[in-house]
């Protein structure tokens, strides 16, 4: 098929033929990516069981309006209208996304995450009145033929305690979206149990291998083994089971999902089954002490004939459990795992030997991979290397997913993956954290740029955050861009945005929403560290250190210095001033947003979605301000200022009261349901104490603690994308006095419940002991404090208690309270 980069993507007045690939390629390449997809539309259900699915996602969406649209799979993609809305398209994702884009420009209606604000139907008329396509119709293409969905850690950041409920909106939210390629992760484990005891690993073997159920995602890349565990026989079985759900509709809705392949992490019993076989023990993953019972996994040389033989036998058991169902296979073996020469050689060896796995099970297996390590690992991936790797498989059987685009593009620095085909992603979100926070532009502006480039060889857009359910605006655009052909205006966009999420045109929220898109929704400066507010992320440290003294011991202490770069951390230019949380705008473009939402209250106050933005926003405002006020306490302490301390402290502790009482106003800012959805998955006491313990712990510590030493990783938080280890070694060779450096890890949760029970006792002990320090003239005792914080921790983390599920209390006026006491 020919490119036509120059179609005009909207609203076309007369019916176009459908052209799946709409990017510039060479003929060989075409035909490549044309095979697969042809290939993959055998797999698909038959037309009337996809136009079935379709029209169950519009009956749990708007079942009123079941018998006012009609569907139809035919070879071309468009809506029209003539008393019934008809809609018409390749597969049954095609025609869901048709409707929601009726639904959307026609209509006015919004679609969102339930705890996001959920979706604005309000405006869509009733039966029998919805609105005309004009003239013979509107045609909707994609100008790239895949929309790929998840990251490999979302599976535990976000659905680790889903039941099939929840997972059923989750993918009718994909099918209105356009996604056509989302990853499949739930339940490998017990595909994995059935392919270990071929080769002789036990149930007892495996308790030590699987992660408990919150830190299944690090377990299965071989960060950890053991930790939060052992799964239960009722977790494995039921976890299949609710995998054959997903893959089912998926599929009925025309879907390719993507299946786990093996990537070489086995069992620690595996070395002593096999001895002769290459097995190597990997280094320390940010335990504390480097304690063997949770860290250093064991890993399997894809050089090793037995690699081929257990990665052949996992496709196997998934295709006889799962059925022929896909032919892209997801494999990250060298993700933060540096092959042990850069020999070009070698490493295309390797590659074929992972792609070998793959098909000899299935014979038309297609390797996705993520593209992060070129980023991550850029000074061992250099040209040479990238190609062996890329062109270790036959043509058109790698797809990269350039995982990072938004921030820092691959595809502009190797060639466009030196001629192999790629999915152009937003990664967006670290860590499930709550922070509102984006890059518009470049969202707007990136996948177009790639595709139209000079010998692009992108065939897809992509979102691969860590975590959702957070900034709706931000994947609503995303979303939106496997569809654009052209650029669009992102201030008329917005404009529209507003009035479709309110559901109505109220000009202050037009407004604040244009103030948000040039601060908050803004980031270019390239630092994906942007969740670190001091409420969520209370800096361990002794304020009195010598912060380049402390930063040598550090990199000593853990033998960073000659690391790979393959750590996030966040350094901070802070001489004389103390370290500074990230923050890309000015607050007060905030405050200026949220009085204008509060100006709108009157109009929106009933309305779910202003809510969920208003207590978002005021949250986001109250968290910066909380960042001054905990600078300023510090600067007391160490001006030796007790009376000053007091009265920072005081208002840090009231600041963290008044945004748990915000939050409690809101159902989708609460402890209460993760944890309970948590225990609602337990079959049996045992099961209810251990999920409850690994849902408590995966939003705090999170990973092992000493007696004075917390988690590497506490506060919600993993580094498994990593991104600022270079200036760390500029430091290191440099010994800048200007650069302090310190440990930050990557996630939040600012739910109420664990701001009232876990942030502030926290802030309390802290406070406490340096007020106490000036008082009575003594050095602050930083191991004493660390003691009773980590003791504390891990009670909590052990409790029971019982947080609320539901709201309490009016947002708008708490909203409009704490606007008054702090900005006004």
């Amino acid at each position: 098929m020919k490119s036509n980069k120059n179609f005009n993507f909207l609203f076309a007045t007369t019916l176009l033929h459908l052209v799946l690939l709409c990017y510039s390629h060479s003929v060989h390449e075409s035909e490549a990516i044309q095979s697969i997809l042809k290939r993959l539309d055998s797999k698909k259900p038959s037309p009337t069981e996809q136009e079935s699915a379709a029209r169950g996602v519009l009956q749990r969406l708007l079942p009123t309006h079941l018998s006012s649209f009609a569907f139809k799979i035919i070879a071309k993609c468009f809506i029209h209208s003539n008393g019934q809305s008809r809609i018409k398209g390749t597969t049954a994702v095609d025609i869901t996304s048709g409707l929601h884009w009726y639904l959307k420009y026609w209509c006015g209606a919004h679609v969102s995450w339930d705890k996001t604000g959920g979706v604005q139907l309000g405006s869509v008329p009733s039966p029998g009145s919805l609105p005309l396509v004009k003239d013979e119709g509107v045609m909707i293409q994609r100008p790239v033929p895949w929309n790929y969905y998840q990251n490999v850690v979302t599976s535990s950041y976000s659905y680790v305690w889903w039941d099939w409920e929840r997972w059923e909106k989750e993918i009718d939210w994909m099918a209105l979206q356009g996604v056509n390629l989302p990853l499949a992760f739930t339940g490998q484990e017990a595909i994995w149990q059935k392919v270990f005891a071929e080769f002789n690993i036990t149930k007892n073997h495996l308790n030590d291998f699987f992660g408990g159920p919150a830190f299944l995602a690090w377990a299965r890349m071989g960060n950890l083994h053991g930790w939060g565990g052992p799964l239960t026989q009722n977790w494995l079985d039921k976890q299949l089971m609710l995998q054959k759900k997903i893959l089912f509709r998926m599929l009925a809705l025309g879907m390719t999902p993507v299946l786990p392949s093996f990537s070489g992490n086995v069992p620690a019993a595996l070395k002593t089954i096999f001895p002769s076989a290459n097995i190597s023990r990997l280094g320390d993953w940010n335990t504390v002490n480097g304690n063997p019972q949770w860290c250093c996994t064991y890993l399997l040389d894809p050089s090793d004939p037995l690699f081929v033989e257990i990665g052949e036998a996992f496709m196997l058991q998934q295709i006889k459990e799962y059925g022929d169902v896909t032919d892209i296979y997801s494999c990250d073996t060298f993700n933060e795992n540096s092959p042990p020469t850069n020999d070009p050689m070698y490493i295309s060896s390797l590659g074929s030997a992972v792609y070998k796995a793959m098909s000899k099970a299935d014979k038309d297996a297609v390797w996705l991979m993520q593209g992060w390590l070129f980023y991550s690992d850029s000074s061992f991936w250099k040209p040479p290397q990238m190609k062996a790797l890329l062109h270790s498989v036959p043509f058109g059987k790698m797809i990269v997913l350039d995982l990072f685009a938004e921030v820092k593009p691959i595809w502009k620095s190797s060639s466009q993956f030196y001629d192999t085909p790629y999915i152009w992603c937003m990664l967006h979100n670290f860590g499930g954290n709550i922070e509102m926070y984006g890059i518009l532009d470049a969202v707007a502006s990136g996948p177009i740029d790639a595709r139209v480039s000079k010998n692009s060889t992108m065939i897809g857009v992509g979102m691969c955050m860590e975590g959702i359910e957070h900034n709706p605006v931000v994947y609503e655009l995303m979303s939106e861009m496997a569809f654009r052909g052209d650029r669009l205006d992102l201030q008329e966009w917005l404009t529209e945005y507003s009035r479709r999420r309110y559901g109505k045109s109220v000009k202050q929220v037009e407004t604040a929403w244009k103030i948000l898109h040039r601060s908050i929704y803004n980031c270019t400066d390239g630092i994906a560290d942007h969740n670190t507010d001091y409420i969520v992320k209370f800096p361990d440290w002794d304020p009195l250190i010598n912060k380049q003294r402390d930063a040598r011991e550090f990199v000593k202490r853990h033998g960073l210095v000659g690391m790979q770069p393959n750590r996030r951390f966040l350094l901070h230019e802070t001489s004389p001033s103390l370290p500074q949380p990230h923050l890309w705008y000015d607050n007060r473009d905030s405050i200026s947003a949220l009085k204008l939402f509060l100006d709108a209250g009157d109009e929106l106050a009933g309305i779910p979605t202003y809510r969920y933005d208003l207590v978002d926003l005021t949250r986001q405002s109250l968290s910066k301000l909380a960042n001054e006020v905990y600078l300023n306490a510090i600067y007391a302490f160490r001006h030796k200022d007790a009376q000053a301390l007091s009265s920072h402290s005081l208002k840090f502790i009231q600041l963290i009261k008044d945004i748990d009482k915000l939050l409690a106003t809101d159902d989708n800012f609460l402890l209460g349901p993760w944890l309970e959805s948590a225990k609602g998955l337990s079959l049996n006491a045992d099961e209810r104490k251990q999920y409850e313990w690994n849902a408590r712990t995966q939003v705090t510590m999170w990973y092992d603690n000493t007696e004075y030493e917390q988690s590497q990783l506490h506060d919600y938080g993993e580094p498994g994308f990593l991104l600022r280890l270079l200036e760390l070694f500029v430091f290191v060779k440099t010994r800048s006095p200007l650069i302090f450096f310190k440990l930050w890890t990557s996630a939040n949760k600012f739910w109420s419940g664990l701001l009232e029970k876990y942030y502030l006792p926290r802030a309390s002990m802290y406070f406490t002991r340096l007020l106490r320090s000036l008082n009575e003239n003594k050095k602050f005792e930083l191991l004493e404090w660390r003691k009773e914080w980590i003791a504390y921790s891990n009670e909590w983390q052990a409790g029971v208690e019982a947080y609320p599920v539901k709201a309490q209390g009016d947002a708008l006026a708490v909203a409009e309270e704490l606007y008054h006491r702090y900005f006004a």
